[in-house]
């Protein structure tokens, strides 16, 4: 029995320290239009899906989510997955990019054109070296 404790307290203790070494979670701060924008989105979600009269959790079931997720994106929650919030957004009824999805579609084409005539990465220009002595 006394080794039974042993071991017992042998997987807590070594439990313990790794809850002590895990890195706490980053803290970020967003700005003040990142946060009105998430907000207005969030709003307009709750709005589109009262509208409708859909309930949190039927949303949520169509949207593959938990209720608890789509209560945080009705609030406007910036740490929310962004691929949620568009399927919500979708779901409900809410134009996201103010385009319907033929011109969403042209969009990205025309980005994708864009793209692939710029750099495919971005660096930072070397210092000229002035080497007259």
């Amino acid at each position: 029995m006394v080794i039974h404790r042993k071991i017992i307290k042998a997987f807590y203790d070594l439990y313990m320290n790794q809850i002590k070494v895990m890195p706490k979670s980053i803290t970020r701060t967003y700005s003040r239009y990142s946060r009105e924008a998430s907000l207005l989105l969030g709003e307009l979600i709750r709005v589109a899906r009262k509208e409708r009269k859909l309930t949190a959790q039927e949303v949520a079931d169509r949207a593959g989510i938990s209720r608890g997720l789509l209560q945080r994106i009705e609030k406007g929650d910036l740490k929310c997955e962004i691929g949620a919030v568009f399927e919500v957004a979708i779901i409900v009824g809410v134009k996201l990019f103010d385009a319907d999805e033929t011109t969403l579609t042209r969009h990205i084409r025309q980005t994708e054109d864009k793209l692939s005539l710029l750099p495919k990465s971005v660096r930072k220009k070397s210092k000229a070296v002035h080497d007259d002595f």
